[in-house]
């Protein structure tokens, strides 16, 4: 964390934690940190999807999202108790209003708090349309009715497997 965050303040000068709103456990918003991969003010207020070639992604942040060493701060997170090591991952709120309206029983998902990895995050590239959310909800749809400790332990070792080579931090469009 220490050497990242000297990268990010040598590439841009830049702050080195982002934050941003998340909606987890019974829909309460709360702040997700992650160490910034983009360039500052990349969206501009206007929230969008991450794509494959997205020039707003700094250098540093190519290699924290391949490493998915930017996710580390959400172990924060998983310390004050908005989110746990696995569920389905906490959307940002503004996706989260328009993907409530389109996909049915999406509420379904705040009835455990949101992981760090999940079902959906080992089994499916990173989504970065509507499409790809419908997508990874069904994953958080067996990975809910299939909760088991069991479940979380094949997800926590796949997550290492994916770390370590490297593998689903890209977005697939």
């Amino acid at each position: 964390l220490l050497l990242s965050s000297i990268l990010i303040t040598l590439e841009d000068r830049g702050t080195v934690l982002y934050k941003q709103d998340r909606v987890g456990f019974k829909q309460k918003i709360f702040t997700i940190y992650k160490l910034r991969t983009m360039k500052l003010n990349a969206e501009k207020g206007i929230p969008q999807w991450s794509t494959k070639s997205d020039k707003r992604i700094t250098n540093i942040g190519s290699f924290l999202r391949k490493a998915r060493l930017d996710e580390l701060p959400q172990l924060i997170n998983v310390i004050k108790g908005d989110m746990s090591l696995i569920g389905p991952r906490p959307e940002r709120q503004s996706f989260d209003r328009e993907l409530k309206k389109i996909i049915p029983y999406y509420d379904y998902r705040y009835s455990v708090k949101p992981g760090l990895s999940g079902w959906a995050q080992v089994n499916f590239p990173y989504g970065s349309s509507i499409e790809d959310s419908k997508k990874k909800f069904s994953y958080d749809l067996f990975y809910l009715r299939n909760f088991s400790i069991w479940i979380d332990f094949l997800i926590f070792f796949k997550t290492i497997r994916m770390v370590l080579l490297k593998r689903g931090s890209i977005s697939i469009r």
